[in-house]
C-alpha cells in the first residue's frame, strides 16, 4: 500500500487530532509497562505444568487489555497516515516530498508546529528545519 503524501498545510492541519491520540497514547504505555511489570512479579514464580493463580490471571489480562489500547491508539495514528516512530519520545512522522523526493516531515510531542523533515533512513538525528523544497499544499 502507497503511504499517503502529506504536504506541511496538511500535516498541520492533523496536528491537533495527532497530539491528542500522542498524549493517549503516551498515558496507556506507561499502563501497560507498568502493568507488565506487575505481571513479571506476579508470575515469577509460577511453573508452566501448574495452573495459574487468579491474581497472575488478572495480571496477565489487564497486560492484554492495554496492549489491545495501545495498538488501538496506534492504529489511529496510521489510519490519518502518520508512522509513529517512538511512544516514550512522542515522535510522529508524516510522509511528505521535497523537491519531488520522498521525506518524512518529523513531529515530536510538545512542538506547536511541524518544524522539521528528514530522510526516511536517518530518523530523528538527521531532522533539518523545513525549508522551500518541502510541499507546502499553498504552491500555484
Amino acid at each position: 500500500m502507497d503511504p499517503h503524501i502529506f504536504t506541511l498545510d496538511e500535516a498541520e492541519r492533523t496536528l491537533p487530532l495527532v497530539r491528542r491520540i500522542v498524549v493517549d497514547l503516551q498515558y496507556e504505555y506507561a499502563l501497560w509497562r507498568a502493568a507488565v511489570g506487575r505481571f513479571e512479579l506476579r508470575s515469577a514464580g509460577a511453573r508452566a505444568e501448574e495452573r495459574l493463580p487468579p491474581e497472575v490471571i488478572a495480571a496477565q489480562r489487564e497486560v492484554t487489555l492495554l496492549a489491545e489500547r495501545v495498538a488501538a491508539l496506534l492504529g489511529e495514528l496510521e489510519a490519518i497516515g502518520c508512522t509513529p516512530k517512538g511512544i516514550e519520545a512522542g515522535l510522529v512522522d508524516f510522509y511528505a516530498l521535497r523537491d519531488d523526493r520522498l521525506v518524512f516531515l518529523c513531529w515530536r510531542l510538545g512542538e506547536e508546529r511541524i518544524e522539521h523533515w528528514h530522510d526516511p533512513d536517518t530518523g530523528v538525528d538527521g531532522r533539518r528545519p523545513i525549508d522551500d523544497l518541502i510541499s507546502t499544499g499553498t504552491e500555484s
